[in-house]
Order: structure tokens, then C-alpha cells, then sequence
């Protein structure tokens, strides 16, 4: 359960840097990501989800 609300504090703390130091910046990554195919960004979602599952895993692997 620590692992979890770890996670979603990493999260939330890199978000939240990202739109207070550039908001511009996002605005302009949504239009992007909003232009997209639908087949594209699922598979940009899918990418990310697995790099994730694997940084999460070689996380806990190498902690022992």
C-alpha cells in the first residue's frame, strides 16, 4: 500500500511541477495529443504503461 501512495505522490508532484513552471507548454502538449489519432495515443498510453510496469519492477527487483 506504501508503494502505491508513493507512486501517486510522484505522480502528482511531477504534474504539478510541469503546470506551474510551464503552462503554456501544456496547453500546447494537449493540442498535440489532441490532434492525434485515437490508435496513436492508445498506443502511446500502452508504451508508457509498460515502461512504467518495468521501472516499478526493476525498482523492487533491485531493492531486494
Amino acid at each position: 500500500m506504501s508503494l502505491i501512495l508513493l507512486g501517486i505522490g510522484l505522480v502528482l508532484v511531477i504534474e504539478g511541477l510541469a503546470i506551474a513552471l510551464a503552462p503554456s507548454r501544456i496547453e500546447q502538449v494537449l493540442a498535440f495529443f489532441a490532434a492525434m489519432d485515437r490508435d496513436r495515443r492508445r498506443l502511446l498510453g500502452l508504451v508508457a504503461l509498460a515502461v512504467g510496469v518495468a521501472l516499478v519492477w526493476l525498482s523492487q527487483r533491485l531493492a531486494g
